[in-house]
């Protein structure tokens, strides 16, 4: 048996043991953090007629700084 005739018994013992090469897993998007998916941090979909600078929904004597507290539970 030569050399050759070895190295390719390896490589075919390798191909079996390790099986078909692994193709590239496709790009999934990043996972939000655990912390991102709890209910708490979620928005409600307020459409207001107001002006985008206009009065707070909360507190109407202020002026609105897009908190988001509004849309949300207010954790």
């Amino acid at each position: 048996m030569t050399d050759e005739e070895i190295r390719t018994l390896v490589r075919q013992a390798l191909a079996r043991h390790l099986g078909p090469p692994a193709a590239a897993p496709a790009a999934q998007p990043a996972a939000p953090p655990a912390w991102r998916a709890h209910p708490s941090f979620g928005k409600f979909l307020i459409t207001t007629d107001t002006e985008p600078n206009g009065p707070c929904l909360i507190e109407p004597g202020v002026r609105c700084n897009h908190c988001g507290y509004c849309q949300s539970y207010g954790h």
